[in-house]
């Protein structure tokens, strides 16, 4: 099983930090490094700068918007990335949520398999360097009637094939997952509900396009801390938490909520939900319940931490993205070398 890292969102006062974090997991043999985009900082911009100023580390979207971007754009952004990196760019994509796309980027939210399955499709033809032409229920290229023609991407990526990841965590979503990219991107992942809530259906999706689970990267982020107190540990995590399960979404389309749920927390799902949407965001992060945080989260002593890790393998998990937690710069890097000695003593190394 392999390591990487996740710097979330730049822009949040930790900027220096999180390259100086980066460096680190490059030093330590850390497998790539992912950095995310909402309605903030933009991922491509993020990941050039940590791609310049490392080494080996591979670098990866985690995500880009598919509604910020038309998809030929997107491929101009693989390719290039790609190429400026020596070969280390991850392409990850994902439908982000309502809220951010039609709030923030005018898109409308709606049959998102679909729109999905199109741009990755486009992607790919672009980033093959074909003459770019395609028929979809939402893309046409080129526009009918007008002066567009089939042209081809100029970049020549470093690799033939980039990899291709999609952030999933619907049933339906992970199945196309499955079938149609390279790796999922997985969030607030359980060892014990890994099956369920997520494998088997990556594994419909890989069968129903005929191809093995054999080289698909399944790939979670959990956020890690180390030290004694477990239960003290957990709290950190406690807003986190809250503003997934209760706030990212509406009261009807919260997929981090829905997940909650089919992991059995349905009635305390309910509450958290109930509580952040009405503006008690003190009571949502005290609803968490512990046992939730702890499953979703590498918590504890190193010798604790390896014995997740190992259940995590054990369930499935091809590369383990951490986000090491910590109020200072030190205690991030300290973290981020627990993780690599609990990869070496859980014999995963």
């Amino acid at each position: 099983m392999r390591l990487g890292i996740n710097l979330g969102y730049w822009g949040a006062g930790m900027d220096g930090d999180n390259l100086a974090v980066a460096q680190e997991a490059d030093r330590l043999g850390y497998d790539v490094c992912w950095a995310a985009e909402a309605y903030g900082s933009d991922a491509p911009t993020v990941l050039s700068w940590v791609a310049a100023q490392t080494e080996r580390i591979d670098v990866g979207s985690a995500i880009l918007q598919i509604p910020a971007r038309q998809p030929a754009m997107t491929a101009m952004t693989a390719a290039t990335l790609d190429s400026l990196s020596g070969g280390r760019f991850r392409l990850g994509l994902g439908v982000s949520g309502p809220q951010v796309s039609e709030g923030w980027y005018g898109v409308k939210f709606d049959k998102p398999l679909a729109r999905t399955r199109e741009y990755v499709e486009i992607v790919r033809k672009a980033m093959s360097r074909e003459r770019l032409s395609y028929e979809g229920e939402h893309w046409t290229l080129p526009l009918p009637d007008g002066p567009g023609k089939p042209i081809k991407l100029t970049v020549h990526p470093q690799r033939e094939h980039i990899p291709l990841y999609i952030a999933a965590i619907g049933p339906r979503n992970l199945e196309q997952t499955g079938e149609i990219a390279d790796g999922a991107l997985l969030i607030f992942p359980s060892a014990d509900h890994m099956e369920d809530t997520a494998l088997r259906h990556i594994r419909a999706g890989r069968e129903k396009a005929g191809k093995p689970m054999d080289g698909f990267d399944v790939c979670p982020t959990l956020p890690l801390a180390v030290g004694d107190d477990v239960a003290g540990l957990a709290d950190m995590f406690r807003p986190y938490t809250a503003l997934y399960v209760g706030g990212m979404g509406s009261r009807k389309q919260n997929f981090y909520n829905q997940l909650a749920q089919r992991m059995g927390y349905e009635k305390e799902a309910a509450e958290i939900q109930d509580k952040y949407l009405g503006g008690d965001k003190a009571g949502a992060a005290a609803a968490v319940p512990h046992t939730l945080i702890d499953q979703t989260a590498l918590l504890g002593p190193v010798e604790r931490i390896a014995d997740r890790m190992q259940a995590y393998a054990a369930a499935g998990v091809t590369t383990l993205t951490l986000s090491p937690a910590g109020f200072t710069l030190d205690e991030r890097i300290t973290a981020l070398r627990a993780g690599t000695e609990a990869l070496e003593r859980a014999g995963l190394a």
